[in-house]
């Protein structure tokens, strides 16, 4: 299974001001604006240890999943939520041959933490021998910061704030994310149960 971000949180969409707001950042000097490239990295840094932690996707974007069959015949979970979407699925024999489904063959069951696609009917189309699937889909909870859910984005704020402190290397503290970090996000982690299967 690969899954790939085909598109990127675009930096409108980002709270820098925000950021600058809680390091309480100084206003109305020449260099305003001159650390922006630098608080945009922490916050995509901030964002992608959060996502990777929970499994869930805090901008919208979208997605790619590439499989080499699905994990059942009758529906495929997906890796990431909340999805909103599915916008294409394509099975490819072994030449690369493609075949995009219809979609009245398959339909998106939405959940927060396990989402899926699942078939219509019976079974998922049959991935060719040596083939794969590739399914396409959106997920995030919006489009805007202001969609993100309120302990979401303060984890995303505290952990950006905690890369921008401790940006010199000699600074770096314990590994792992920081005690107040954890507890916003503890909610949203998935638990993983029956060896892995949803």
């Amino acid at each position: 299974m690969m899954l790939t971000e085909m598109t990127t949180v675009p930096g409108a969409a980002l709270p820098v001001q925000g950021l600058k707001d809680h390091l309480r950042l100084g206003t109305g000097f020449t260099e305003d604006g001159m650390q922006d490239g630098l608080i945009e990295a922490y916050l995509r840094a901030a964002i992608a240890a959060v996502e990777g932690r929970i499994g869930k996707v805090l901008i919208a974007r979208r997605f790619k999943l590439v499989l080499q069959d699905w994990r059942s015949l009758g529906e495929q979970p997906l890796p990431v939520a909340p999805v909103s979407e599915i916008v294409s699925v394509t099975v490819f024999d072994v030449t690369e041959a493609a075949t995009v489904v219809d979609p009245s063959r398959y339909r998106l069951v939405p959940d927060l933490h396990r989402p899926k696609l699942a078939a219509i009917g019976v079974l998922l189309p049959v991935v060719p021998m040596d083939g794969q699937a590739e399914v396409v889909f959106d997920a995030g909870f919006g489009a805007s910061w202001a969609e993100v859910p309120a302990d979401l984005a303060q984890a995303v704020i505290l952990l950006a704030a905690e890369y921008y402190e401790v940006r010199q290397v000699g600074d770096a503290g314990p590994a792992g994310l920081p005690f107040a970090v954890q507890a916003l996000i503890e909610r949203w982690r998935t638990v993983r149960i029956l060896g892995g299967k949803p």
